[in-house]
């Protein structure tokens, strides 16, 4: 149909006054207000700085101590890793777990909680370390875990986040997960307080699935409780995340300001009113690193068009005004605009701006090509959009595998880390975009953890509001089973996808580590969010508000 057909019968739809929209809006308001825009007039404290570097000096100097015994020199990176402040070691980590692999040997005795501790620490690092190393602790005929190891409450701890690392075929790490996992839940009451808490909050968050950031906040706590904790790394480390602390409340306090000049309360009140969660989920959670602030903004404002545009597709938009909408997005071209009812060109102008903002950037960073990437990238998301309410409009039930192919792309996953990569600096080549461009297995298991937990948190409430189908009545239909049956099959395919993003960190890698560790952290922020409930929609007064106000709003204490 041509642009000009479809722009008059949009224009006639659009006057009348009772035309009929497919659903209301359901949404919680927004918790925040204006707090944000407080940090207006901070600034980042130059004694402060000057004091982390000094810290950091120290740290680095305890990290490269020739004399260390191998166990303490894992122990110290492990540490530096879940403070958060690893970021600062990358070659001295990188080179302490290049010799460790070396030397390390498959029959070595350590005992199990260092064994799962050099088993993590180098498949995170990406090298190809085999589960046979945990052989030495099965006995038996059946090769079951040795019942000696139930008193090795660390051990087993180590061992169950261990597994979290696994890939595909490693049974060996199966076993593991479920005999941890039972033993951990039976006494996770009867232990010391400190230890207690930390097996309850690693069974209901695993390390290689938790957010950076949050995960520091809370290991900052723990670290402080152990007798052999280092003052010097645990000050360096608080007075670093405070220090990042303050750089992340300047940008939340700029991006909340740009939210509030769009007025889309009063000017879109159909849609959700939630950029603070969207900075905190797919912004700070996908890269903390000072670094990375263009990075932020850009995917933080990226995402939030990209919420507006879910909710015209899905619940504001009749048939004949978004398939002009779809195609004035593929345009790209403010002229077009015209046509338009005038919450859609609200929307578009403000799209068109943000990437007008993106492209003067890149223009600076001398990498004016990415921008084609990233208009593309936002062009296809608009179209499966599109796909999706044509579904809806005329009450298509697709087959598991048509749902699929198509909800893991308005997912928005691979549109997302295709954007996170265009802000990425020089780590991001061209050689990147076109590996995206052939849908990895890493790209896809992000996206297949985004989608199942989405749907597996929200399809009651999806299915009440009048939205498409989800993949648990999907499943349900197609295989006629109960909804906890479903539920049970979907949440296998999710551990599936975690074990191909695993498998693509093992070197060598296809894109520089820099770029997986985007990918991953997209699925972390998406177990974090949706693990019980929908964080984002609808529940984000209860499951995101104390990581917020712990990461975005208290300094710690020092």
């Amino acid at each position: 149909m041509s642009f000009q057909v479809l722009a008059s019968q949009a224009q006639a739809r659009d006057t009348v006054a009772d035309v009929k929209r497919h659903s209301a809006n359901n949404y919680t308001p927004n918790i925040w207000g204006d707090h944000f825009l407080h940090y207006a007039t901070t600034e980042v404290d130059i004694k402060l700085e000057q004091h982390v570097r000094e810290l950091k000096d120290q740290v680095k100097r305890m990290l490269m101590d020739p004399v260390k015994k191998p166990s303490q020199q894992l122990d110290l990176v492990d540490n530096i890793q879940r403070l958060g402040v690893s970021y600062h070691f990358e070659n001295e980590i990188d080179g302490i777990l290049k010799q460790i692999h070396h030397n390390y040997s498959n029959g070595s005795d350590d005992d199990l909680y260092t064994t799962a501790l050099i088993f993590r620490l180098l498949r995170q690092q990406g090298y190809s370390v085999s589960c046979d190393m945990f052989n030495k602790f099965r006995e038996g005929n059946d090769q079951k875990f040795k019942a000696s190891l139930l008193s090795d409450v660390s051990g087993l701890l180590s061992l169950y986040e261990a597994t979290h690392l696994r890939i595909r075929g490693e049974d060996l790490l199966e076993e593991a997960l479920d005999f941890t996992t039972t033993h951990l839940e039976s006494i996770k009451h009867s232990l010391s307080p400190s230890l207690s808490k930390q097996v309850v909050h690693s069974l209901n968050q695993a390390l290689r699935r938790g957010i950076p950031r949050v995960e520091a906040r809370y290991y900052l706590s723990i670290y402080a409780e152990h007798d052999s904790h280092n003052e010097t790394l645990l000050t360096f480390a608080k007075l670093d995340f405070n220090l990042l602390q303050q750089v992340h409340q300047k940008e939340l306090c700029e991006i909340t300001r740009w939210w509030k000049d769009l007025d889309v309360t009063n000017k879109l009140p159909f849609t959700r009113d939630r950029i603070t969660e969207i900075y905190f989920i797919w912004a700070l959670s996908v890269y903390f690193e000072p670094q990375y602030s263009f990075a932020r903004r850009t995917t933080c404002k990226v995402t939030a068009m990209m919420a507006i545009l879910d909710d015209i597709y899905d619940t504001r938009g009749t048939l004949e005004e978004l398939e002009l909408f779809t195609e004035v997005i593929h345009r790209w071209d403010i002229c077009a605009i015209d046509p338009l009812p005038d919450y859609m060109k609200v929307c578009y102008k403000a799209l068109l701006e943000v990437y007008t903002e993106i492209e003067e950037e890149l223009a600076k960073e001398g990498k004016l090509y990415r921008i084609h990437y990233a208009r593309e990238a936002m062009k296809k998301q608009a179209e499966v959009y599109f796909l999706e309410a044509k579904w809806l409009h005329h009450q298509y039930i697709p087959t598991m595998d048509e749902y699929m192919a198509l909800s893991l792309l308005t997912s928005g996953y691979p549109q997302l880390i295709t954007t996170s990569f265009v802000a990425m600096g020089d780590v991001a080549t061209q050689d990147s975009f076109d590996w995206l461009d052939t849908y990895p297995r890493a790209v896809k298991g992000a996206a297949v953890v985004a989608r199942l937990m989405d749907d597996i948190a929200d399809h009651k409430f999806e299915e009440k509001r009048g939205h498409v189908i989800s993949a648990v009545q999907c499943y349900m239909n197609e295989c006629g089973v109960t909804e906890e049956e479903a539920i049970t099959v979907l949440r296998r395919q999710v551990s599936d996808a975690w074990k191909d993003i695993n498998e693509s960190f093992l070197l060598p890698n296809a894109v520089p580590r820099p770029l997986l560790t985007r990918i991953l952290n997209f699925a972390c922020a998406m177990d974090v969010s949706y693990k019980y409930e929908d964080g984002f929609s609808t529940h984000h007064e209860t499951v995101l508000k104390d990581f917020i106000i712990s990461t975005l709003v208290q300094p710690l204490p020092v």
